[in-house]
């Protein structure tokens, strides 16, 4: 379902448009690193950064929960190179012996 990216709300007598804030991932790790050190209240955030409080806590738990993460990925992406060097290096010792036995072929040495 598509929300739409205005909404309508009544002040006094007046409809005003209200247009929908994008945060950058940025500003949503910031907020959510104050929120998760505890330094401030959510409410002392919400309204330090013009966010709704709620919008606040999904962030910080969202942070928390992918905390872990970053650490694993890093060894996950470190063993893929590692995997990967290992895999060119086989490569080359398969060519490298392929080379040596035709010319020892080549050069009568063959034993």
């Amino acid at each position: 379902m598509d929300l739409p990216t205005e909404t309508m709300t009544v002040s006094g007598n007046r409809f005003m448009k209200n247009k929908r804030r994008n945060h950058t991932a940025q500003f949503k790790a910031k907020v959510a690193f104050e929120a998760a050190r505890g330094d401030k209240t959510v409410a002392q955030l919400a309204s330090e950064y013009e966010v709704h409080p709620t919008q606040i806590a999904q962030w910080r738990k969202q942070f928390i929960e992918m905390l872990p993460e970053i650490f694993s990925r890093r060894k996950d992406d470190e063993k893929q190179e590692h995997e990967k060097l290992t895999s060119e290096l086989y490569q080359q010792i398969g060519q490298l012996k392929v080379e040596l036995d035709w010319l020892k072929k080549k050069s009568g040495l063959d034993a």
